[in-house]
């Protein structure tokens, strides 16, 4: 395993530090637990595992804590027999369920969630601990929704402007310690029904022009710091984004899809942008969103 500072230092500015999971004992949240000890070990970073309670809801404290310490140790236990090697601790937290995730973050870790819960931890439930955790997270969130084995060892990033230079550089060197290859991908939106037939036969062929051109001098420094790393680099032209960026990352067979989190100012309903929320709800793939610079 290459452990090079280029791979363990930073992306952008911030370091790669540790891996958080959050559990609440339920299937989902085995496998996003368990995809974070792979992340952990591929990092040789230590894995934190964390419960929350929310206890001030409760009308049986000791018996929920008695439950909560269950469900760490059974989750540290199935860890430990598959990750022997990997440093393991827990955190049972009386708090809400991203409060706690964040918390145990810290500046530099990484969260990593299961899509669906037990209607409790007591929900992670897309549209709840994954989306508010993402929605007001320093360093990157990784929502574990769909793990396969039939994956093509590649890591997709969906990339737009200089916003997603950080979603760029953590794709990139996640792709390096996996010894995958790294997809770049930029989807730019095509209006149908719109002008001539032959204004936008024009327009069509300038625009795609320049948006290749834009994506490829993003992509430049990657290709500097990783040499070694297989790098395709891919103009989409979609009338959906969401739609583009989840059909890649299926055609891809795509490991682990990274995105910049796009927070809008004014946030009705979901927290997190509307392509970024779409796409957290429907990829083949766990998805990992990351602050935009």
């Amino acid at each position: 395993m290459d452990g090079s500072t280029s791979d363990n230092g930073t992306f952008g500015t911030r370091a790669l530090g540790p891996v958080v999971a959050g559990t609440d004992g339920s299937d989902h949240a085995t496998t996003a637990v368990l995809w974070a000890a792979g992340e952990a070990a591929s990092r040789r970073r230590p894995l934190t595992i964390v419960h929350a309670i929310g206890v001030e809801h409760s009308d049986d404290t000791h018996t929920v804590l008695g439950k909560a310490r269950e469900t760490l140790d059974a989750a540290a236990a199935r860890v430990a027999r598959e990750y022997a090697d990997l440093p393991v601790s827990t955190v049972l937290s009386r708090d809400e369920p991203a409060e706690s995730l964040l918390e145990a973050a810290g500046e530099d870790g990484t969260v990593v969630v299961g899509s669906r819960g037990l209607g409790g931890f007591t929900a992670l439930l897309m549209g709840s601990v994954g989306l508010r955790t993402a929605a007001r997270a320093k360093g990157p969130v990784i929502v574990v929704r769909h793990v396969t084995e039939d994956t093509g060892g590649v890591v997709a990033v969906a990339v737009r402007d200089d916003g997603d230079r950080d979603a760029l550089t953590f794709a990139a060197r996640t792709a390096r310690l996996r010894h995958a290859s790294l997809r770049v991908v930029s989807v730019w939106l095509f209006l149908q029904n719109v002008g001539s037939m032959a204004t936008m036969v024009d327009d069509l062929s300038g625009m795609a022009e320049a948006e290749g051109e834009a994506t490829s001098h993003m992509v430049e420094p990657v290709l500097k710091e990783f040499p070694d790393l297989e790098v395709m680099v891919e103009t989409v032209r979609a009338t959906s984004v969401a739609g583009a960026l989840v059909e890649a990352a299926a055609d891809a067979a795509a490991d682990l899809l990274v995105m910049g989190a796009r927070r809008p100012a004014h946030r009705i309903g979901s927290p997190l942008g509307r392509v970024t929320h779409a796409v957290l709800h429907h990829a083949p793939c766990p998805v990992a969103v990351i602050p935009r610079a």
